[in-house]
């Protein structure tokens, strides 16, 4: 019995000396968003680039507008929206399909080539720090994605309302 005893200690001793601490897991959640938005290259007005970023139990939106590149992350300038907005769209890092972490892609299709638009897509956490341009043609999109693109895309439409 006292060796299961010593063993019972010293496996929490180690435990405890190899886990995060709290100020660790909330450093980590602080770094952590998820930038949404979609945009059309043959079209006039505010609506042509909608860019957001889900952070923090916070919603911001870009009012810089720029049109995404398929070279580099996206800068915007991200304003705070309000509570309600947030919200509307509070799920959408619950929907993110890990799966995508694992491409090495990072354009799909043609996005907005026939005028159809696409979406932006960017995810920290962590280490990680990935985006992707993705066409609104599902027909050149893994079908994985279809759900989600439906998904932002509805989100878009109910911050916008």
């Amino acid at each position: 019995m006292p060796r299961l005893y010593i063993l019972f200690i010293a496996i929490t001793g180690f435990i405890s000396i190899f886990s995060c601490s709290e100020d660790e897991v909330t450093k980590t959640s602080e770094d952590s968003y998820l930038v949404f938005g979609r945009f059309y290259g043959e079209c006039l007005g505010e609506q042509c680039v909608e860019i957001f970023k889900l952070e923090h139990e916070r919603l911001f939106e870009d009012t810089n507008d720029i049109y995404p590149g398929n070279d580099n992350f996206y800068t915007g300038n991200f304003v705070e929206l309000g509570n309600d907005k947030y919200q509307l769209v509070k799920d959408l890092r619950d929907h993110f399909p890990k799966k995508l972490l694992e491409e090495i892609q990072v354009v799909y299709g043609c996005p907005d080539c026939a005028d159809q638009g696409g979406l932006y897509i960017e995810y920290k956490s962590d280490t990680i720090h990935k985006y992707w341009i993705l066409d609104q043609s599902k027909t050149n999109v893994p079908e994985y994605l279809h759900a989600f693109m439906d998904l932002v895309n509805g989100k878009i439409e109910i911050i916008n309302e």
